[in-house]
């Protein structure tokens, strides 16, 4: 397979200037394709989906009548950041992080960005992710969003953009260390030739992320993954984070809250747990605070965590920074809380709750993407384009019934990377999730996971609506 009749379109592509013009620092992996004999590549690439099968790198997606274990699509031709590139979004993403953590902290204390007129009050109260519970909340160290995934697109002018942030449960960082493994092995002399950063130190940057949470006089702390089980979308890399770090993987119906502590039930007995990485929802963590009818957190744990016998890894209430309304107003929350203009742009958004953008949005709806505020994953989304007339009237109808549930922006042109379909080369739509740590410092793990729309012409990379994943290169 060569590359001599890729074609770039009217697209921003990553590994190309323009058709059969690879930008400069990308000449080594062009041409060690170009010199593997006719048919080596597609081997590798079988390869490497066989090699990611046996680690078990799968996914689940509920409702899916065929089976709901799948194997994450993987495509072996890399995703490659120069070093300027990543240094802007490295610097872009800790100023988002800062701004973002303090705001939370604004919102469950003194609410002093509502109260000046920056975002409405009725815009955070009736947001699903704001819960009245966590107000007075003091997590360890000031820090709500200690695991963050950000994703981020680029247009056609090759500017970068935030599509949203992540900081309940963000997942996909297992995909990133084995995509790695597995091209490391499928490419050696690659790794050798080009300086790509490492992203195989992000386990041991979590745990310490983790263990910051512990009070000093704590000399040998526990720490747990809470995950909500084996048929949870994500139960592979619960189970996965949990091994890397040496940590115990535990349940809800694994705990209990006695003599004031969570404790944990071992074959000695009760173990006391002092941080908690949750990877499930907020509203599930304790029946007694929020959902009744929740079976998968600990009777009792928000008292534990208020009291401070116990870190909580995303802090409860983070998740009202999920909502994609609360996301337009990002610009003015960088603003208030930095005094800086935001380094990362947003998308242009419509908040349909305003009558001058409902009335647009209505209007263009053929030529918007309109987004539920608070699904993720794919769903409750339409893509005007690429939509019929009477699925855009059904939409019509959901933004006209809830207006505060939904924003709209336009379609973008998103950028491509070569990938491999039918044995030939084609050029799909990307995005990319790094994964940021706040502890001591903010971390930003080079790279992150850039997940592509293996479904010809289509801007959806999630897994569940048939995307797939590159290894991401992070240049020097």
């Amino acid at each position: 397979m060569r590359f001599q009749d890729y074609d770039t379109a009217d697209f921003f592509d990553e590994l190309f200037q323009c058709k059969s013009q690879p930008r400069p620092e990308f000449w080594p992996l062009i041409n060690k394709i170009h010199s593997l004999p006719e048919g080596e590549l597609l081997r590798r690439q079988q390869s490497a989906q066989r090699a990611l099968f046996r680690l078990g790198a799968t996914f689940n997606v509920y409702g899916d009548d065929q089976g709901r274990e799948r194997i994450l699509p993987f495509d072996i031709i890399p995703r490659i950041i120069s070093a300027s590139d990543w240094e802007f979004l490295e610097r872009g993403l800790k100023q988002r992080i800062e701004a973002l953590n303090r705001f939370i902290n604004d919102l469950y204390h003194e609410q002093k960005i509502i109260q000046d007129g920056i975002i409405p009050r009725d815009l955070i109260e009736s947001s699903q992710g704001f819960l009245p519970a966590c107000q007075g909340l003091n997590p360890p160290g000031g820090v709500w969003c200690h695991i963050t995934g950000t994703d981020i697109i680029r247009d056609r002018d090759g500017q970068f953009y935030v599509l949203e942030d992540n900081l309940r449960c963000p997942s996909g960082v297992s995909y990133v260390l084995e995509n790695r493994r597995v091209m490391k092995s499928t490419f050696p002399q690659i790794f050798q030739e080009m300086a790509i950063q490492p992203v195989d130190q992000y386990p041991s940057q979590l745990l310490e992320t983790l263990l910051n949470l512990v009070p000093e006089y704590i000399s040998d702390p526990t720490v747990a993954v809470l995950t909500p089980g084996i048929y949870n979308s994500a139960y592979f890399e619960h189970s996965y984070l949990a091994q890397q770090m040496g940590i115990e993987l535990v349940e809800g119906r694994d705990l209990a809250v006695v003599d004031g502590y969570v404790q944990m039930r071992t074959t000695q007995g009760l173990k006391r747990v002092d941080v908690l990485y949750r990877r499930i929802d907020d509203t599930f963590l304790d029946p007694q605070v929020f959902r009744p009818d929740s079976t998968l957190g600990v009777s009792g744990l928000m008292e534990v965590y208020r009291s401070g016998r116990l870190a909580i890894a995303n802090a409860p209430g983070t998740g009202v920074a999920d909502d994609k309304v609360i996301y337009a107003y990002m610009p003015d929350i960088v603003r208030y809380y930095l005094g800086e203009d935001p380094i990362l742009a947003n998308v242009p958004t419509y908040l349909c709750w305003r009558d001058q953008d409902l009335d647009y949005v209505l209007k263009h709806i053929d030529q918007l993407v309109v987004k539920a505020a608070n699904e993720a994953g794919g769903y409750g989304m339409l893509v005007g384009p690429q939509s019929t007339r009477l699925e855009q009237e059904e939409f019509k109808d959901r933004v006209r019934s809830n207006p505060r549930n939904y924003i709209a922006q336009p379609t973008l042109c998103l950028s491509r990377v070569p990938t491999i379909i039918d044995q030939q080369f084609e050029g799909c739509h990307v995005d990319l999730r790094p994964y940021v740590l706040f502890g001591d410092s903010i971390y930003v793990q080079p790279g992150g996971l850039t997940r592509v729309a293996l479904k010809r012409g289509s801007l959806v990379v999630n897994s569940s609506q048939g995307g797939g994943s590159k290894d991401t290169w992070v240049l020097c």
